[in-house]
C-alpha cells in the first residue's frame, strides 16, 4: 500500500479544506481504501463584526456552535483581502444580507476563544453596516436571527453576567444564552449596555 504523507506549513493548513478524502489502490488486494482527514482550521487572529440597526433595535443572530450566546453577525477574515471584505461576506454568509454602506466604529484586541486551533485571541474591526435584501439566516450557523431592542439586549447582557459568575453552568449556557462574552465586552465598550 503507498499512503501519500502531505505537511503543511500554518497558513497552507489554515486554508485547507476542512475535511480530505484520500484514496488508495492496494495492488494485492485490489481493494479501494478510503482515507478521511479531518483538520482544523488554524485561527488568523483578524475577526469582524457588523452592526445592523432597524429603528431602535439591533440585528443579532444566536450562534449554533461554539462559541455559543447571542452575537451580532461576525466571523474571521480568513482568505479576504481585507476586514472589509471579510465583513460583506460574513454578513451575507450568516442573515443573507448585503451590505451597503461600511462605517468602522471600534477596532482593538480582545482576549477571546473559538473554536479554531490557537484562537485565543483576536484583532477586531466592527463596521455600522446599512444593508438591502431580506433577513435569511444560516441554518447551519445561526439557531435564530432577528432585532433585539435596548430591553432584550439588557436581559442577555445580564444573562451573561450570571454566566461570568459561575452561576449558569456550560449546559444551561449552550441551551439558554446569553450575549456571546466577546459581544458583552463590545458592547459595554460602545455604549450599549
Amino acid at each position: 500500500m503507498i499512503l501519500t504523507i502531505f505537511f503543511f506549513t500554518k497558513i497552507q493548513r489554515a486554508n485547507f479544506i476542512a475535511k480530505t478524502n484520500f484514496f488508495s489502490y492496494h495492488s494485492n488486494e485490489r481493494v479501494r481504501l478510503k482515507y478521511n482527514i479531518n483538520m482544523t482550521k488554524i485561527c488568523d487572529h483578524k475577526s469582524v463584526g457588523m452592526i445592523v440597526k432597524n429603528g431602535d433595535k439591533i440585528l443579532l443572530i444566536e450562534r449554533g456552535r461554539e462559541p455559543y450566546g447571542f452575537a451580532i453577525p461576525a466571523g474571521h477574515v480568513d482568505g479576504d483581502s481585507s476586514f472589509e471584505d471579510a465583513a460583506i461576506r460574513e454578513l451575507n454568509e450568516e442573515v443573507g444580507l448585503d451590505a451597503k454602506n461600511l462605517k468602522l466604529i471600534i477596532e482593538g484586541r480582545k482576549e477571546n476563544k473559538c473554536r479554531r486551533e490557537d484562537g485565543s485571541w483576536h484583532l477586531w474591526k466592527i463596521y455600522e453596516i446599512q444593508t438591502t435584501g431580506e433577513l435569511n439566516r444560516s441554518q447551519d450557523e445561526t439557531k435564530q436571527a432577528g432585532w433585539y431592542d435596548q430591553k432584550q439586549i439588557k436581559a442577555l447582557a445580564e444573562k451573561t453576567e450570571e454566566y461570568l459568575k459561575g452561576k449558569i453552568s456550560e449546559d444551561e449556557w449552550q441551551k439558554s444564552p446569553g450575549l456571546e462574552v466577546v459581544m458583552y465586552e463590545w458592547f459595554k465598550e460602545l455604549n450599549i449596555i
